[in-house]
C-alpha cells in the first residue's frame, strides 16, 4: 500500500503514534524491514539518503515500489536529506512518494525560498515534502552529516516557516544527533521545547537522529506529538555486527547462508522501535 508521507503522518498524528523511517541501502536491509513491519502490521517509511541512492542506483527504487505495492501495510518511499532541487527532482522522477529538502544550515529566508520551490514542484505530482528548521547534531560516526553545535528550533520560526512554504511535515531540532553516541556524549532531548512547538503548529513533526537515544525520552516525544522518527544507525549496527560474527566461518559464501541471521538480528531492533513508537497494529487505520 504505497502512499505519500502527508497521508501517512496525518493519521499517525491523529492516533498518537510515530511511524519509523528506516534508512535503506541494500536489498537485505529492505527485506528485513518489510518482513518485520508486515509481521507487526506497522506502517513504515523507507528512507533513502542521496548517498545511499547513489550507491544502490535509481533502479532500486522500482524494487522498493514493487514491495510497497505488494505490502499489506502502508509504505512511503522518502528521500532523506535532499540537499538540492536537482536531488529532489531526481527522486521524484525515480518514484519517491515523499522528499525532504534540507536547507537548515542556510539563512531562514533562503530555507523558505528553496523549500517553497520544492513544495510547488512536488505537490504538482502529489509528492509530499519535509523540511528542517534548526540543525541536527553530529556524533562523528553517523552516515549523515550534522553540525557540531545544535541550533534548536525556534517555535516562532515554525509558524512563519510553515505559513510561508506550505510544507507538509517538519523536522525539528530538540537535541538529537546523527549516528551512535560515543561514551563521552550523552543525548538529552529538549522535551519542553517540543511541547511549545506542538502548541504552535498542526503540521506533523519529525525527529531525526533517533538512534541511540534513551527509550523513555523517545516514548515521551511520541506521546507529545512527534509523528515520524528516523532510524538508521541502530538497525545497520545490528545487521553488520551479526554479519561479522557469521563471517568468522570462512567456508560460507552463499548469501542465503550468510544473511538470514543478520536480517533476523536487525529485525529484533525493528520490533523494538515499532513497539517504542506505538506503531504496531496501526495499519488498520488506513484500510
Amino acid at each position: 500500500m504505497l502512499m505519500n508521507m502527508k497521508e501517512m503522518l496525518c493519521v499517525a498524528q491523529k492516533e498518537h503514534f510515530a511511524v519509523p523511517a528506516f534508512n535503506v541501502s541494500s536489498s537485505m536491509i529492505l527485506k528485513g524491514i518489510m518482513e518485520a513491519c508486515e509481521e507487526k502490521h506497522a506502517p513504515v517509511i523507507i528512507a533513502i539518503h542521496p548517498d545511499e541512492l547513489s550507491f544502490v542506483g535509481d533502479s532500486f527504487v522500482a524494487a522498493v515500489r514493487e514491495e510497497a505495492h505488494k505490502a499489506s501495510v502502508p509504505v512511503c518511499i522518502h528521500l532523506d536529506h535532499g540537499a538540492s532541487f536537482a536531488q529532489v527532482i531526481r527522486a521524484i522522477a525515480c518514484g519517491f512518494t515523499s522528499v525532504m529538502i534540507d536547507s537548515s544550515t542556510t539563512s531562514f529566508d533562503d530555507n523558505i525560498a528553496i523549500t517553497k520551490k520544492v513544495v510547488e514542484a512536488a505537490h504538482a505530482v502529489s509528492v509530499s515534502v519535509e523540511a528542517e528548521l534548526g540543525t541536527i547534531g553530529a556524533t562523528g560516526n553517523g552516515g549523515e552529516a550534522g553540525t557540531d553545535n545544535i541550533i534548536y528550533t525556534d517555535p516562532d520560526d515554525v509558524v512563519r516557516f510553515v505559513e510561508a512554504t506550505n510544507v507538509d511535515t517538519l523536522a525539528i531540532a530538540i537535541g538529537t544527533a546523527h549516528g551512535l553516541y560515543p561514551k563521552t556524549k550523552k543525548p538529552k532531548l529538549r522535551l519542553d521545547l517540543l511541547k511549545e512547538i506542538v502548541g504552535k503548529t498542526s503540521v506533523p513533526l519529525v525527529l531525526h537522529g533517533g538512534s541511540d537515544n534513551p527509550d523513555e525520552e523517545i516514548a515521551e516525544a511520541v506521546r507529545l506529538g512527534v509523528a515520524k522518527i528516523n532510524i538508521s544507525s541502530d538497525i545497520k549496527s545490528a545487521f553488520y555486527r551479526k554479519c561479522r560474527e557469521v563471517l568468522e566461518d570462512t567456508t560460507l559464501r552463499e548469501p542465503n547462508a550468510i544473511y538470514p541471521a543478520c536480517i533476523d538480528a536487525m529485525k529484533q531492533v525493528i520490533y523494538h522501535k515499532i513497539e517504542l513508537f506505538n506503531d504496531g497494529d496501526k495499519a488498520r487505520y488506513y484500510r
